[in-house]
């Protein structure tokens, strides 16, 4: 008890002041972000639905995948991942939503090779910038492609294949869903590489792709092994060898283009980004969770029976491995001839 009325006074200043440092501590946590804030704001995350764009139509391989992710999500954070298909421009138009979405984690994007390492050497107006406009979260899956030729072709190996462009100058006829997408630059990577003349054929669909080569119209396709494992399987195709840098684990027996050809490498990926600026603690609980899932036994099968390869990163790895890609695609861009747009 204070013993005089000055005595008294002094203790209620020490009151005020104490007050107003508590006030002042709760502003700045507000305003600053403190660690103690963003924790608690981090574990309430998702407390809405969160919107997850998929930058390619419906029923895709990338879409396929992204459903795939976006379920385990729901299930282990115990809320709704919706799956927003937007389509167009090679999957710029999609991937420059996000870019621009406001960055508090409720806006994300699946993202492809496509979209972030070969487009930006395709597109002078792209409407996002892959490195400056996202945060990384993790790489999630690589999905390998199969160079396929028609079983009346006589070529069972990539030297026979060699050979025979060498034979044909300009004849041998490869299928691709257009100019500057995975399967034109896998044609002109390995035309590159083999010195050698194919002729690069563009469709429309992927589909068509496929047809043409079981029929015979076109030589060679460098298909994704998920849509093209059934045709291997079925006989209407041969499997010549693979577009990444290892075997995969759906065809173990096929070999790797760059057996035969040293340096050669194309692969799909796949990964998650969020808008530049969203919270790290918010990036940490996805990556968290995701880099989990890719390791659980259930998700690791359902990615082996679509021809993938789970991934898996941290957010520093992830963004180092997205500029080594950037310069890489730049490189086969360039190679491919494939004029900017």
């Amino acid at each position: 008890m204070p013993s005089t009325a000055s005595d008294a006074a002094v203790c209620r200043h020490h009151r005020s002041l104490r007050g107003s440092t508590v006030a002042l501590l709760a502003s700045a946590a507000i305003g600053t972000g403190l660690p103690g804030t963003a924790l608690a704001q981090a574990q309430d995350y998702p407390s809405r639905p969160v919107r997850s764009v998929v930058p390619f139509a419906a029923g895709g391989l990338n879409d396929t995948l992204s459903r795939l992710f976006a379920q385990a999500l729901s299930e282990r954070l115990k809320a709704v991942f919706l799956i927003d298909n937007r389509p167009g421009a090679g999957g710029t138009i999609g991937t420059a939503i996000v870019a621009q979405a406001v960055p508090d984690g409720y806006t994300l994007l699946f993202s492809s090779s496509t979209t972030i390492a070969v487009s930006p050497h395709l597109f002078t107006k792209l409407g996002y910038d892959p490195v400056r406009d996202f945060a990384p979260v993790t790489s999630l899956a690589s999905v390998d492609s199969v160079l396929l030729v028609n079983p009346q072709l006589p070529a069972k190996t990539v030297k026979d294949v060699v050979a025979l462009a060498r034979a044909q100058p300009g004849q041998l006829r490869y299928g691709s869903v257009g100019t500057g997408s995975s399967q034109h630059l896998a044609g002109a990577l390995f035309g590159t590489l083999a010195k050698v003349d194919l002729q690069h054929v563009p469709y429309k669909a992927a589909g068509q792709v496929l047809a043409d080569t079981i029929n015979g119209s076109i030589s060679l396709d460098f298909e994704p092994v998920p849509t093209g494992l059934p045709h291997i399987k079925a006989g209407r195709l041969r499997a010549i060898a693979l577009t990444s840098a290892r075997r995969s684990l759906a065809l173990p027996d096929v070999p790797t283009i760059g057996e035969s050809l040293p340096g050669y490498e194309m692969s799909l990926w796949t990964g998650l980004l969020a808008p530049r600026g969203t919270p790290r603690e918010v990036v940490e609980r996805l990556n968290t969770i995701l880099t989990g899932v890719l390791i659980s036994a259930d998700v690791k099968e359902r990615l082996i029976g679509l021809g993938a390869t789970p991934m898996g990163d941290t957010p520093e790895r992830f963004a180092a491995f997205i500029r080594r890609e950037l310069v890489r695609m730049g490189e086969v861009v360039k190679a491919s001839g494939a004029q900017p747009q």
